[in-house]
């Protein structure tokens, strides 16, 4: 199976070029309001589970993007400010990930397991790989730009992604409180799930 494939909701999207946005990794998702009511109970968790271990993927890909991100950010601070290199990369680190970002998701945490070898994982990693981001600090000043703009590129679609993701979990949630609430749902078939 083509590895850009290995995700049921994934299309075949290109990977970003440098400086370039990445395709939109939903092309056969229908995102658009969906009637539900020909899904029996069972169909709508299967369907609501499959799209929360997607969103988990985009999140830990997203979460992933934004760690580098911080770094190449910072490596473009450093410059600017005439800072020099530090010597301690964990003391370098620590300032840099102990940073606030503002909120997270209002949404309770989930366990997740996200293999690195999941798709987006190794999208990521291949656009490091394309933008240098091994070597970010030996870079010239156009190339840390561009690989500031190609990490906001993928962090923004994956952050689009999880927005569509979460729009429709949200609709497959308010299917299934429906259901329960109107009598439509027995209980005991969802205990024996």
């Amino acid at each position: 199976m083509d590895e850009r494939r290995a995700g049921k909701w994934l299309d075949s999207g290109d990977r970003p070029r440098r400086g370039g946005r990445p395709s939109s990794r939903f092309g056969r998702l229908d995102m658009s309001k969906a009637d539900f009511s020909s899904l029996s109970l069972v169909q709508l968790r299967q369907q609501r589970n499959e799209l929360q271990a997607q969103e988990d993927a985009v999140s830990f890909a997203r979460r992933m993007a934004q760690g580098r991100l911080d770094i190449a950010n910072d490596e473009v601070r450093r410059r600017a400010d005439n800072t020099p290199i530090s010597q301690s990369v964990t003391t370098n680190l620590a300032g840099i990930f102990g940073q606030e970002h503002g909120g997270g998701s209002a949404r309770p945490p989930r366990e997740t397991n996200v293999s690195p070898d999941h798709a987006l994982v190794r999208e990521l990693e291949r656009l490091c790989e394309d933008i240098g981001f091994a070597s970010l600090r030996t870079l010239d000043d156009e190339s840390l730009n561009q690989m500031v703009e190609s990490l906001q590129a993928f962090e923004s679609q994956r952050s689009a992604e999880r927005r569509q993701l979460f729009d429709k979990i949200d609709e497959l949630t308010v299917e299934l409180v429906r259901r329960y609430k109107d009598g439509g749902a027995d209980i005991d078939s969802i205990m024996n799930d």
